[in-house]
């Protein structure tokens, strides 16, 4: 009788010594897959635009940028391959989404470090939130990355349509640009550039006259253009990007836009690809904001020159970023000593920017990273001395002025 009550005690305290054996074990796994490299390989993904309409602001001169970095970084850190892929989303927010999944489920990406275009971003960003990773955003402007689609895991790292209509619209009204009629690409992208452009319009005291949407790519901008004119608005603002902005600036020059003494064009978005891709001829006198330029310090020129010896061609504000960004996040696990999530996004948090992109540079619990933005004019053809000579320094904005301030923002994230 005895022996059979051992027995059936021994049974309770022999399961409960396996479920705390088991317990302890998965601890210890857990402990052990937050204190070092999943899968003994950091692997970086990039979603872009390698055949449409920003392949040549964000496409594959990002994935230069990003390899530029993996380089430098040495191959590995911590003793652990680092790989990189990429591919192109075709500009549909489906594809980009459908990547990230398949990259976040099978492929073993541990951080997605940029996606081209501003749909594209908002649905892989998504993907993103619900498989908990990383994602980086440098080629795309929407500001709801920040705002209202805010993540605990995404970074918008280089610009946004805040910072720039914040910088260029301000910097108009005070030459006296107090009407306004835009020009948008009807996407996500050209609707929160113009919203943002025009709340810096109406706050200073001008006026928002109207404002003309087009498709991507379309065949010819004449039609726009002469709608702005007639308008008589004082300023065309253009919110729109790649080739859509060097078209319609093409456009504007053969209708004696660039030359006219009663209206200005103000391109929100523009690159230095942009500038080279018009010539100083036509984009001359051009005011714009950008993150970057490369001929602004000794660092951005010593960076952008080894940059040009793989691309051929000056970075822009994108590419910059893309390395800056992943050279943070390659850190971030060398701290830390493993490519966990949330660990990583705690030591990105935490750790002030300081390179040849940003200096004192912040990411706030948004995750917007917070730097100084800068106001360009572009050169006429005499004053340019070299290739890729295109900008004067008008001025540079403190970070914390060129970017929406917390207390305005609309991010869950953020304390109240």
């Amino acid at each position: 009788m005895n022996n059979k009550f051992n027995k059936l005690c021994r049974r309770p305290l022999a399961a409960a010594i396996a479920t705390l054996a088991l317990g302890a074990a998965s601890g210890t796994a857990l402990a052990q897959a937050k204190t070092g490299i999943s899968d003994d390989v950091v692997k970086i993904g990039l979603l872009l635009d390698l055949s449409g309409v920003y392949a040549d602001i964000a496409g594959q001169g990002t994935a230069t940028a990003v390899q530029m970095a993996i380089d430098d970084f040495g191959g590995k850190v911590n003793g652990k391959k680092i790989e990189l892929i990429f591919a192109d989303h075709n500009n549909k927010a489906d594809i980009a989404a459908a990547k990230a999944r398949e990259w976040f489920d099978t492929a073993k990406v541990d951080a997605v470090l940029d996606v081209a275009g501003s749909a594209t971003a908002l649905s892989a960003l998504e993907v993103a939130r619900s498989k908990h990773k990383i994602m980086f955003f440098n080629g795309p402007g929407v500001q709801r990355i920040t705002t209202d689609l805010c993540a605990p895991t995404a970074v918008h790292y280089a610009y946004d349509t805040y910072s720039l209509a914040n910088v260029t619209a301000k910097a108009m009204a005070k030459r006296g640009g107090d009407s306004w009629y835009f020009i948008a690409v009807d996407w996500a992208f050209g609707a929160s550039l113009q919203k943002a452009a025009e709340d810096v319009v109406k706050e200073s005291g001008g006026k928002v006259l109207g404002g003309v949407k087009h498709p991507s790519s379309p065949p010819d901008f004449s039609s726009y253009i002469l709608q702005a004119q007639s308008s008589g608005a004082k300023v065309i603002g253009l919110a729109n990007s790649g080739a859509d902005t060097v078209n319609s600036i093409k456009a504007a020059q053969e209708f004696g836009l660039m030359k006219s003494d009663k209206q200005k064009l103000a391109a929100l978005l523009l690159f230095i690809n942009d500038i080279h891709a018009i010539g100083l001829q036509s984009a001359q006198g051009l005011i714009l904001s950008e993150a970057f330029y490369w001929d602004l310090n000794p660092e951005t020129r010593a960076w952008s020159q080894r940059y040009f010896a793989k691309a051929k061609r000056m970075p822009n504000m994108i590419q910059a970023g893309a390395y800056s960004s992943t050279m943070q996040y390659l850190n971030a696990i060398k701290a830390t000593g493993t490519d966990d999530t949330d660990t990583v996004m705690k030591k990105l948090k935490s750790t002030p920017i300081n390179d040849f992109f940003a200096k004192n540079g912040k990411i706030r619990e948004d995750g917007r990273m917070v730097h100084d933005m800068y106001l360009f004019e572009v050169k006429k053809p005499s004053e340019s001395k070299t290739p890729w000579d295109y900008y004067k320094v008008l001025g540079t904005v403190p970070g914390d002025q060129a970017f929406m301030p917390l207390s305005k923002s609309t991010c869950p994230l953020v304390k109240k």
